[in-house]
């Protein structure tokens, strides 16, 4: 092999590493966006819980909301340190794939020196792209559970807010809304 194919062929396999460099840098971008979000919502709640605490009397449904927003504030917080230890591990997935990309380099440059017999060294730059991938995936994966425990906050929540809204509204409204729903769901299943 040629030196010009040979260098050619470094340089390409050296482009893997960064390709999984840019989709983590990309789940980085997207997991500190999430993370902000529930630091701004946890602040807020908790602005809330303090606000209801403070007032002289309870209303009709102080103590449903405040078992609400304690709640809220509890998956919150196992949403935010699922999103930490997801944004550590894309950051740790980063730094392997550029060591990874350094390894395929420091292997071609010790074996066109002939400081180093072809298969000796190979394996690291494998390994290494290896648990960068193992990394990302992992990151996935806690990513997937955050979003599952958001579904359940948002739904949790909805809950809450349908079941105050229809203790205050005109009953009439709620039976229209009923009937509504029915008609709707009759439509849905034909």
């Amino acid at each position: 092999m040629d030196a010009l194919t040979s260098s050619l062929a470094v340089l390409t396999a050296m482009i893997t590493p960064a390709v999984l460099i840019s989709a983590s840098g990309t789940m980085i971008l997207s997991t500190s966006t999430r993370l902000g979000r529930v630091v701004d919502r946890v602040r807020s709640l908790s602005d809330r819980l303090r606000r209801l605490t403070g007032e002289e009397e309870a209303g009709e449904f102080f103590e449903e909301e405040r078992a609400m927003l304690f709640d809220q504030l509890d998956k919150l917080t196992s949403r935010s340190r699922l999103l930490q230890r997801a944004l550590t591990t894309f950051y740790l997935a980063v730094g392997i794939f550029v060591a990874t990309s350094v390894a395929i380099g420091a292997v071609a440059f010790f074996y066109a020196r002939g400081l180093s017999t072809g298969a000796r060294g190979a394996w690291v730059p494998v390994v290494m792209g290896l648990l960068g991938a193992l990394f990302l995936f992992y990151g996935s994966m806690l990513l997937v559970f955050e979003a599952r425990l958001a579904l359940s906050t948002t739904h949790s929540e909805m809950d809450f807010i349908w079941k105050t809204t229809k203790r205050v509204v005109p009953k009439e409204l709620v039976e229209q809304h009923k009937t509504h729903y029915v008609h709707f769901r009759r439509k849905s299943n034909e």
